[in-house]
């Protein structure tokens, strides 16, 4: 059996360099590589490069996830982001921290 890490601590442990392990919605693992954590609006986001190419998504794109709390608990979760301008938000503060 494969033990995996916990991808929100694999993502805030800044010596971490091993691939990102989620779940599509088949169950199937999909591995990914951290590119950037991005605060936004009191919000993180992930952005994460699929290392296996998804369908429909071009080989070099990443994808961007808040880091999300659910309130009973406090767990936390990575929700992947379909909003255009907040992807673009987060893709636009990545592109300053990188130049």
């Amino acid at each position: 059996m494969t033990k995996y890490q916990n991808p929100i601590d694999a993502l805030y442990d800044e010596d971490n360099d091993d691939v990102i392990v989620l779940f599509n919605e088949k169950g199937e693992e999909v591995p990914f590589e951290q590119i950037a954590l991005i605060p936004l609006k009191g919000i993180t986001y992930a952005i994460l490069k699929p290392i296996v190419p998804i369908e429909g998504l071009d080989e070099n794109a990443g994808l961007v996830f808040s880091i999300d709390t659910i309130k009973e608990t406090g767990e936390e979760f990575l929700n992947l982001v379909t909003d255009d301008d907040v992807i673009n938000d987060v893709f636009d503060i990545y592109d300053e921290l990188v130049e």
